[in-house]
């Protein structure tokens, strides 16, 4: 199937990034139809067409993929410009702000919004989109740097380090399942608190209550899933692309997908996907060792080559995608690493860019 990515990344010419690409077709068709909704004619609301369209290429080139911009540039040219009154800025500091530096996103800049008139449901959207569009544009990168990495050598093995030592439990750390708490960060259960008015279960709408009963077993009391349900198709769509990255079988194993995404939360500074992701680690790892080391400094984490090289590629890719190539999967190629397992880190990484800025923009984190 050819998609956005696919055509942005010229993967004619990398039979071996479109081969890995194939395998993960649910991740390509739930992205897909993100952007075909975010970015449709029409949509309920007051957001026009023309603004987010101008909202996609702006998060786009702030991320420094150009070829993402391009894409939303070249449609965007073809309709009217957005009017560039007092509503229209607030929108495009905002969308400025949560693309650059998601976690400076605090709740006063998103008040901002419906203090310039947007209601509710348009924020939501707005804030829906500005995630995608930093999701996908990592997406480009990622799958770029494997395009341009090019295939694995036929027969080659990993490089071979010293053999691992059998596992010892840090006697500084508490055992996996007690509380990790180091830096501001925490293994700990948290929740989490809308800054904007949320649905009501008792009052929604049809759409609403099975996109609420499909998106997840608590869903009717989670204020996150709550205020995204103010947009039910985005929120259904949403939850496609996550569950086709996070749970897809095969590829790289569920616990390094946690990995990864526990270290791009860590970089952009948002606690509670921290929380979440570094519990699932241990849940599946059995240990909490790199957890630590990722919230003490993510840049030197990893308790091998293999552990080492998923961080850094992790990092990489959140800080600056515009710089991202494949410099930077080339230590995964060499710990041994796959082309899927490859694009299973890039997804994953990319993926958080989305669900960090949707935590870190629409609440906060609450501790027990």
């Amino acid at each position: 199937m050819t998609d956005t990515i696919d055509r942005l990344t010229h993967l004619d010419n990398a039979p071996h990034a479109q081969a890995a690409r194939q395998q993960r077709a649910k991740a390509i068709a739930a992205t897909q139809a993100c952007e075909d909704l975010l970015l449709a004619p029409v949509l309920p609301g007051g957001l026009p067409l023309p603004e987010r369209l101008a909202v996609a290429q702006a998060v786009a080139a702030a991320s420094g993929v150009a070829a993402l911009a391009t894409h939303y540039g070249a449609q965007l040219a073809r309709l009217p410009a957005p009017v560039q009154d007092v509503r229209w800025q607030v929108i495009t500091r905002f969308a400025h702000l949560l693309a650059t530096e998601p976690a400076s996103a605090d709740r006063a800049a998103l008040l901002a919004l419906p203090g310039a008139g947007l209601p509710t449901p348009d924020v939501v959207l707005l804030a829906q989109l500005i995630g995608f569009v930093a999701y996908q544009a990592r997406l480009v990168a990622g799958v770029a740097a494997l395009a341009a990495l090019g295939p694995a050598t036929q027969g080659a093995a990993p490089a071979q380090g010293e053999p691992d030592a059998p596992f010892v439990h840090p006697a500084n750390l508490p055992p996996p399942g007690e509380p990790l708490r180091l830096n501001g960060y925490t293994s700990e259960t948290l929740d989490w608190k809308a800054w904007l008015p949320v649905v009501d279960p008792a009052t929604a709408s049809a759409e609403q209550n099975v996109v609420l009963d499909a998106s997840h077993p608590k869903a009717r009391t989670s204020d996150f899933y709550l205020v995204l349900a103010h947009q039910p198709r985005v929120l259904a769509e949403r939850s496609q692309a996550f569950n086709a990255i996070m749970y897809a079988p095969g590829g790289l194993p569920r616990a390094e997908r946690e990995l990864a995404t526990t270290v791009v939360s860590r970089i952009n500074g948002c606690v509670y996907c921290a929380s979440v992701h570094a519990q699932r680690f241990e849940q599946l790892a059995k240990r909490n060792d790199v957890i630590a080391q990722v919230f003490t400094d993510p840049d030197g984490a990893g308790t091998g080559a293999r552990e080492r090289a998923i961080v850094q590629a992790s990092a990489a890719l959140t800080r600056a995608p515009g710089g991202f190539g494949p410099q930077h999967l080339a230590p995964l190629r060499a710990a041994g690493l796959g082309d899927l397992e490859l694009l299973d880190t890039v997804h994953a990484a990319a993926l958080f860019a989305w669900a960090n800025r949707l935590m870190l923009n629409l609440g906060e984190a609450v501790h027990p």
